[in-house]
């Protein structure tokens, strides 16, 4: 066996309609994102997993859906292929709640094929949404390719050229002027660095309520952080990204038609779908769904709290 050969492979069926770049897309930060890539309609995903470096590939065949891992973690990931191609994602008591509202419901029947995925991975996306706060979505792009390659280390398998993230006990040992080049702050930096001093800890966390826990526990990280992280390291379906910039108008203006809202707003809004709120939001973000926009064109991603 080579390194390009994979160690675990497993054939999964997704349901009629299953859009699988849709599904993902949630785990790429862009096109040129060094640990995940959307290849001839094929996805790679490198990842730290508890069993050690390992890269993920989903590709379509033939109306299956086949999953290759490799590397020493190759196993686990091809264990929870399903998970990560968001086949465990849970729509139990959906339909229902779509229904009451028309617009839900319109969007529910339109992107049927859209799932949420679970990585099972925390500190990946725990880096990711540390560097979303307060910035452009530029500005927290620039910040996370940079830092992923600094630390970089090849990920296994074929596709070249992969990188696998960070390993966050790298990441704890680096003094926060480290990042400072990659458009870093040091309140950042230093969030980033506690964090990855507890990425142990975090990722022994048995559900998305302990995780929140936990994380919001951290100095640095609030409930838009936290909410950015459970919602694809465990899939749930139900977290809602208190204090971020949008969010709150679009779902107000698609909710309600009103033109702009606040976090209590947004949440009243949601509340009929409680348990799949984050979900009703993934799907106005699919659609979209935009609030209008006042004045000039701001190029701000999500300028969340933290």
């Amino acid at each position: 066996m080579t390194p390009t050969d994979p160690v675990a492979t497993r054939e999964l069926r997704p349901p009629p309609g299953y859009r699988l770049a849709a599904t993902v897309h949630a785990l790429t930060f862009s096109p040129y994102d060094p640990c995940a890539r959307i290849a001839a309609g094929t996805f790679w995903l490198a990842l730290r997993t508890p069993a050690g470096p390992a890269t993920l590939c989903l590709r379509p065949a033939a109306g299956a859906l086949v999953a290759e891992g490799y590397g020493p973690g190759g196993g686990w990931l091809v264990e929870r292929a399903d998970a990560i191609a968001g086949l465990r994602d849970d729509l139990t008591g959906f339909a229902e709640l779509a229904a009451g509202h028309p617009v839900v419901a319109r969007l529910a029947a339109a992107h049927q094929g859209l799932r949420m995925p679970a990585t099972g991975v925390v500190f990946p996306r725990v880096l990711r949404a540390i560097f979303e706060q307060k910035v452009t979505g530029k500005e927290a792009y620039r910040a996370y390719a940079a830092t992923v390659r600094h630390f970089g280390e090849a990920a296994p398998g074929p596709l070249q050229p992969l990188l696998l993230p960070p390993e966050p006990a790298a990441v704890a040992a680096a003094p926060y002027w480290v990042f400072h080049p990659f458009g870093v702050e040091q309140r950042r930096a230093d969030t980033l660095r506690r964090a990855a001093a507890l990425a142990d800890r975090l990722q022994r966390c048995a559900d998305a309520a302990e995780a929140t826990r936990r994380l919001t526990a951290v100095p640095g990280i609030g409930p838009w952080t936290a909410a950015e992280v459970v919602r694809v390291a465990y899939g749930d379906p139900d977290a809602v990204s208190v204090g971020d910039y949008h969010v709150p108008n679009t779902v107000a203006w698609a909710l309600a038609g009103e033109a702009r809202g606040d976090d209590a707003r947004m949440l009243e809004l949601l509340e009929p779908f409680r348990g799949h709120r984050g979900r009703v939001c993934v799907l106005l973000a699919a659609a979209g769904i935009h609030a209008p926009r006042y004045g000039p064109r701001a190029s701000i991603r999500s300028f969340a709290r933290f």
